[in-house]
């Protein structure tokens, strides 16, 4: 009898222990996602950079720009915030295109820049998809800019004639 009762006493202390182990990995792990969070780059912070950034480095920047603008697009059409939408929407498409002009200006980053805006191009169709039909339309526009986009970088890419 005492034997089963130590067992179990055993048994506790080591549910106990592992509960407090698995407690202070969930609060290691929210530690330092809101530190990362806390040290990301405001998008107005990015913006500001892109003129003080040399060429090369101008498209990522500017597609981190779009991509972050596209995550609040996406929020906003989400909370029925439509005109704010549109105007991260336009910010998505302004930055996707100096991204493009930038890669092929430099050189650099065109294959990522069009996987980039493609990323984009199908995250803005599910959003389209999502809204009410007279709702649909700059969404609708944006993603032909944003298809012209990938167009232009993989003629700069895969010009033709050159083989």
């Amino acid at each position: 009898m005492l034997g089963a009762y130590r067992l179990r006493l055993k048994v506790s202390a080591r549910k106990f222990a592992i509960g407090r182990m698995t407690v202070a990995a969930f609060t290691l792990l929210a530690a330092v996602t809101a530190h990362a969070a806390a040290n990301q780059p405001t998008v107005e912070e990015l913006k500001a950079r892109v003129s003080s950034t040399d060429i090369g480095g101008r498209p990522h920047l500017c597609v981190e720009i779009a991509e972050m603008q596209l995550t609040e697009t996406d929020k906003l059409y989400a909370g029925a915030e439509d005109e704010k939408a549109q105007a991260t929407l336009t910010d998505v498409v302004a930055y996707s295109e100096m991204a493009r002009d930038y890669a092929i200006q430099s050189h650099k980053y065109q294959k990522q820049t069009e996987i980039a805006v493609r990323r984009m191009t199908r995250k803005l169709t599910d959003v389209m998809h999502s809204l009410a039909h007279d709702d649909q339309v700059p969404v609708q526009d944006a993603v032909k800019r944003l298809q012209r986009v990938r167009d232009d970088l993989l003629m700069a890419m895969f010009p033709k004639g050159s083989h």
